[in-house]
């Protein structure tokens, strides 16, 4: 087990973190990118809201994956070279990785290192013939040849967790853009994606009895107070997510209880109590409207594999025009 590109230095991930949150802070409304949640506790975190009761996704994706991990693979190639985006944990990657052949190659990329190179180690263990190479990245940022080395395979993009929904309609094409640059002509993505539901269900996913959710938020101004320094009372944010029906997506925002002044770097941020940071979108769709956006960024849906309640789909693209469409099931 290798990394495939130098670990970005601690001063590179500081100062992208400075200036990101020097922007959000000074923007109209308030916001910071949800991909800075991911430090080693926010990771942590992250992993302890996937085992609630109220937290459906990530128990559903799975028992998909389960019953049709194999017809997956199948489709995606079993000797491909399978490309995980944010892969965390990786707690279901085994679920595709146990029906490749041995000569597929597997790169997980992550932005936390510790728990990129944890996960990595644990997968090499289970499956020691597979060729792993964990790459420490921000896969927003990945230039388009980032694995032209692998021309000579099938590419194939994993991407779990319903991650695209962090993203804006808009955006989310740009990266299905990107991911298709990524993979090149004849490249395949299998990817999840939640769905809508009744609010009710989707605002207790969120806002969780343990407080898990609450404590992956409020986490994000521990960050910025340890690795950036910033002077800020914590106590004084609360964490509040709700699903936004206009817009289709679950909205979490860390709120100011009074007001307050954030000062970091010199500069001072001002808050009117109620005012909030916005941290993270997560958008739900509809079967029909994933398979619009997907075709926005070209695309072809080739098969989607939901569970019985349809709370979340898992859709498998290609670039291909030409591969047969299975039906949904």
């Amino acid at each position: 087990m290798r990394n495939e590109s130098p670990t970005p230095s601690p001063e590179q991930e500081e100062d992208d973190f400075l200036c990101s949150v020097r922007e959000g802070l000074r923007s109209r409304p308030k916001t910071i990118p949800p991909k800075y949640f991911y430090d080693a506790h926010g990771s942590h975190l992250f992993d302890l809201i996937c085992t609630t009761p109220e937290y459906y996704p990530t128990r559903t994706e799975t028992a998909i994956l389960e019953r049709h991990g194999a017809e997956m693979a199948e489709m995606i190639g079993i000797s491909c070279t399978l490309i995980e985006l944010g892969s965390g944990s990786a707690i279901k990657t085994p679920l595709i990785l146990q029906h490749l052949d041995d000569d597929a190659a597997y790169i997980p990329i992550d932005i936390c290192d510790s728990h990129l190179q944890q996960s990595t180690q644990r997968l090499q263990t289970m499956f020691p013939k597979l060729k792993m190479l964990p790459l420490c990245a921000d896969y927003h940022q990945l230039p388009g040849h980032a694995f032209k080395r692998y021309a000579s395979r099938r590419q194939v993009v994993f991407f779990p967790g319903s991650t695209i929904g962090n993203c804006t309609p808009e955006e989310a094409v740009q990266l299905l853009q990107r991911v298709a640059a990524l993979v090149g002509p004849g490249g395949g993505l299998l990817i999840g994606v939640d769905a809508k539901k009744s609010p009710d269900v989707l605002n207790a996913a969120y806002n969780d009895a343990a407080g898990h959710t609450a404590a992956f938020n409020l986490n994000l101004l521990t960050r910025m107070q340890c690795e950036l320094g910033a002077q800020l009372d914590a106590d004084q944010f609360s964490h509040h997510a709700y699903y936004n029906e206009t817009h289709g997506r679950i909205e979490m925002h860390l709120v100011s209880r009074c007001r307050q002044v954030i000062r970091l770097n010199g500069e001072s941020f001002e808050f009117n109590a109620g005012e909030s940071i916005h941290t993270e979108n997560s958008y739900k769709y509809t079967a029909r409207e994933f398979r619009q956006l997907a075709r926005t960024a070209g695309w072809h849906l080739r098969s989607t594999w939901h569970d019985e309640n349809e709370l979340f789909n898992v859709h498998y693209l290609s670039q291909s025009a030409s591969e047969p469409l299975q039906l949904a099931r």
